[in-house]
């Protein structure tokens, strides 16, 4: 008899403890995100990715939703050899790359100060115990003692970074006319949170309109950052939101970042507490394929970072469906965004234009996402249904300016998310 207890008490235990560690395994949620990309050269306007020796990089996040304690997910996912980490430390962010005095963690690595980040691999810190509120500013400062010359960044960032020569991790200032600003984020890819209660994460999942190109840099006007705003302001449970948004990016060819269907599983699926997912990408596929490829016209060099076949919207389409599928195998929501007017961009064309309808026809109309947020509505001309609102767009009708992207944020139903 008491064989029997005691083995019916041990299973108990074991099936607590199991729930106990897959509780607290799902109780983290994705609060910041940018998604890894592959080093790049300097194309046009785009700089190209940094390289960096025996330096301190400083980088302010904004938090869509706070907790008790907070991991930050390094990354080296595109590196070509390890990546040393001499520290790490974070902190409440104050103004011109200052930290708030007394709130400066210095971050463990298995209990550890440093660490090796292998080639190919993201590496998370030890939790903080760092109690921190919705729209939060945290500074990640991160030491990195040898060479790196294959930085996994996101290329585009509109907050702030710096970068000073040796050990600065622990700085309250960043030394006066010694750091430069840095330009992409680098080596980091998500900031995740505990929260105190119940919580769900929403995945943006997109190209540089999500992405926030046109956004005024530094003042959190990207959609989907609003979106949080708005989410936060309603009350009820935490909802955080995580901006996975890839300027350049293809549902179907790899572009600047790997394409959508490659990226989904890292971006979205392995989001913590993810709980939805907001698709809006295929400009990008649409503009690019039917756009002129005279090989010595103005865009050549532009095309060149595009390869890959042209597609048809029955492509976007059909690789809309498999990004569908995988998200309800996960058993994630994912709503669709209808793809908004480009007429006077450089890859406006009249064929492109007749794709970006069937295809928006499909989303709104096909029955396959589990809502439509219809972003094409809310940016068009009425008396000119294939162009951006003067005023919404950021001057090259086809990015938002900081109004355009209040206007999609506060199009969408938050219903769909509570």
């Amino acid at each position: 008899m008491a064989r029997h207890v005691r083995s019916a008490w041990v299973s108990a235990a074991l099936a607590l403890w199991a729930t106990g560690a897959g509780a607290a395994e799902r109780s983290w949620q994705a609060s910041w995100g940018a998604s890894p990309q592959a080093p790049t050269a300097a194309n046009g306007p785009f700089a190209g990715s940094p390289t960096f020796h025996d330096q301190t990089i400083r980088q302010v996040v904004r938090l869509s939703g706070g907790g008790r304690q907070v991991r930050i997910r390094f990354t080296n996912e595109f590196g070509t050899a390890p990546l040393a980490i001499g520290g790490a430390h974070l902190a409440r962010a104050a103004a011109d790359g200052a930290i708030e005095p007394g709130s400066d963690h210095a971050l463990t690595f298995a209990g550890k100060p440093s660490a090796v980040i292998p080639p190919g691999a993201p590496l998370y810190s030890d939790p903080v115990d760092m109690p921190v509120g919705p729209l939060t500013r945290l500074s990640i400062s991160l030491y990195l003692p040898g060479q790196v010359d294959a930085c996994t960044c996101h290329g585009t960032s509109v907050e702030p970074g710096y970068v000073t020569a040796g050990d600065a991790t622990g700085a309250a200032a960043m030394p006066a006319g010694a750091a430069a600003p840095l330009l992409p984020r680098a080596l980091i890819s998500a900031v995740e949170v505990a929260p105190d209660g119940p919580a769900k994460t929403i995945v943006a999942f997109g190209d540089s309109i999500t992405d926030g190109v046109g956004a005024t840099p530094g003042a959190d006007r990207r959609w989907p950052d609003q979106f949080a705003e708005r989410l936060l302001a309603a009350g009820g449970p935490a909802v955080y939101v995580s901006d996975q948004g890839v300027s350049g990016n293809r549902v179907l060819n790899d572009g600047f970042g790997v394409n959508a269907l490659a990226r989904f599983d890292r971006d979205v699926l392995s989001a913590p507490g993810l709980a939805y997912v907001i698709l809006f990408e295929g400009i990008n596929d649409i503009g690019i394929s039917f756009m002129p490829r005279a090989p010595d016209g103005p865009l050549a060099g532009f095309m060149k970072t595009f390869g890959g076949a042209p597609v048809t919207a029955d492509d976007i389409i059909a690789g809309y469906r498999q990004l569908i599928a995988r998200a309800h195998a996960r058993g994630v929501r994912i709503y669709g965004a209808t793809i908004t007017p480009y007429e006077g961009a450089a890859t406006f064309t009249a064929q492109g234009e007749q794709a970006r309808q069937a295809v928006n026809g499909w989303i709104r109309t096909g029955g396959g996402f589990d809502g439509v947020l219809d972003f094409d509505a809310v940016w068009r001309d009425p008396a000119h249904p294939s162009r951006i609102r003067d005023g919404l767009h950021a001057g090259d009708h086809l990015h938002g300016s900081d109004a355009g992207y209040r206007a999609l944020a506060a199009s969408i139903d938050l219903s769909l998310f509570m």
